[in-house]
């Protein structure tokens, strides 16, 4: 699928088969969300993996019903800002970084014939707040 048709085609699944995601095309995805620009090319995006069936419905709990299609995935990635390592001056540049990155991710899952959807989390503090709590993430 060429880069024009994967953008016109994707579209938001959110109700998944049982089929299983290979790690060479998690790996591929991942590799997709660690190719975008970020600002001064920080990188700070760290993505959080997870296949584990009871901790992907803790983390759909965690977000509200509007995050339930967690609960079905075979994977789920929870896409951090690491404050440590943006941009000193503009801090606020990871926002779009890590925004860039799942927007990679989730047109190479299209492109892969995988269906995703994008959760927000950031920026209602109240799914932040439980998502940190869940993987006991550093603020």
């Amino acid at each position: 699928m060429d880069a024009i048709e994967t953008i016109f085609t994707r579209k938001s699944v959110r109700d998944f088969t049982d089929h299983r995601i290979s790690d060479e095309d998690l790996n591929t995805i991942l590799k997709a969300g660690m190719s975008g620009p970020s600002c001064v090319n920080c990188r700070e995006w760290t993505f959080l993996v997870v296949r584990n069936k009871e901790k992907l419905a803790q983390m759909a709990d965690a977000n509200g019903r509007y995050a339930a299609p967690l609960k079905g995935a075979d994977v789920g990635v929870l896409v951090c800002g690491d404050m440590e390592r943006a941009h000193k001056p503009d801090t606020g540049y990871w926002v779009i970084d890590e925004s860039i990155a799942c927007q990679n991710m989730i047109l190479a899952a299209n492109a892969l014939g995988i269906g995703s959807v994008w959760l927000g989390t950031y920026p209602v503090m109240s799914r932040v707040k439980a998502q940190s709590e869940l993987f006991h993430l550093p603020e």
